[in-house]
């Protein structure tokens, strides 16, 4: 195969993921879409957390929220769990890997917020004890996921499993999925009818 052969390839292959992405989600993006409004229209904040190019996808979106994405409007509550060293090197030390988002949203969140989580195998442990924790704590779960979800899948409110194998494609899709969501969000909030602006 040639490289341009194999550069198309990836193109290709993205193009069907997003088809089949699209075809399979569409509902559960618009309920993730609205989930995320409601957080923000009652007061509450937004968690995101990840690891690895999740963990980036995480800081990206958190990032979109707080600043903006495409419109002016007033900032919105948002927090990457995976950005203050100290916090997660001393839960790290303490108390394990296992614990560094756990920790986090045991200290910060509260019944009202979203937690969002992302992952491409969902079993990673440090997600899944985020999860339960936020569970206890009333807190809303949205998991974007691939390979079948994995354990997040069922340990969350909403799952969203991108049909897909591939961890580039599927992180792809789950940045496609939270910008989407939140031109959808900034739109809502932008009506005057729902939310003023500052």
């Amino acid at each position: 195969m040639s490289v341009s052969e194999s550069l198309k390839a990836h193109f290709d292959e993205h193009a069907r993921v997003v088809e089949l992405a699209a075809n399979a989600l569409i509902g559960d993006v618009e309920t993730y879409a609205g989930w995320v409004t409601e957080t923000i229209e009652r007061g509450g904040c937004l968690f995101l957390c990840g690891n690895g190019g999740s963990a980036a996808d995480a800081q990206h979106l958190a990032a979109e929220y707080v600043v903006r994405f495409t419109r002016e409007r007033r900032a919105m509550a948002a927090v990457a769990l995976t950005t203050d060293t100290s916090v997660l090197t001393a839960a790290a030390n303490d108390y394990g890997f296992e614990q560094v988002f756990a920790r986090q949203v045991e200290a910060l969140a509260s019944a009202g917020d979203l937690l969002i989580l992302h992952s491409t195998s969902g079993t990673s442990p440090n997600l899944v004890a985020a999860a339960a924790v936020a569970r206890s704590c009333g807190v809303r779960t949205i998991a974007l996921l691939a390979r079948k979800g994995g354990t997040l899948a069922g340990q969350v409110d909403l799952a969203l499993v991108v049909p897909t194998h591939s961890v580039a494609r599927a992180q792809e899709i789950h940045l496609l999925i939270g910008h989407a969501v939140c031109d959808v969000v900034e739109q809502e909030l932008a009506d005057g009818s729902r939310t003023s602006t500052s």
